[in-house]
């Protein structure tokens, strides 16, 4: 099954994925990246940080944007080409996580699609905004 197609999206779509994050989650990214920083994993460390607890790695966030654009939209067969990220405040274990994709502005002659990217918490603080460039799936092509 195949998400939209450039021709299927319009400006102003968008969805989005929740998660609420654990401190599973956070170990298991840790150890698919390699990123083993203190401040994710090691939480008399994390005490005497700016943060006074753990956090999640930035890009489990980034991650949860990835999900909406692989599974919702535009969805299966979208490629992925560039995204920006702002990292605005940290993300806790517990904190849900819901991160939203919107359609901002179709390419034409590329057919590439422009995306707003965001993150909230539970508490609608804004933890991270950017922009990702996609390429939506292209319809099959009849034989």
């Amino acid at each position: 099954m195949l998400g939209k197609t450039f021709d299927q999206l319009t400006i102003g779509d968008s969805d989005r994925f929740s998660k609420t994050v654990t401190d599973t989650d956070i170990y298991l990214f840790a150890g698919v990246t390699g990123d083993f920083n203190p401040a994710h994993i090691d939480e008399a460390y994390a005490q005497g940080t700016f943060f006074k607890t753990r956090i999640a790695h930035g890009m489990l966030s980034a991650g949860f944007i990835s999900a909406v654009i692989g599974t919702r939209l535009p969805g299966p067969g979208t490629v992925y080409m560039r995204q920006t990220l702002d990292f605005l405040a940290p993300v806790r274990i517990g904190d849900t996580v819901t991160a939203t994709v919107e359609v901002i502005e179709k390419m034409q002659d590329k057919k590439r699609v422009r995306l707003k990217t965001t993150c909230v918490n539970q508490e609608g603080t804004r933890v991270l905004d950017g922009e990702a460039l996609v390429s939506p799936p292209r319809p099959p092509k009849n034989p």
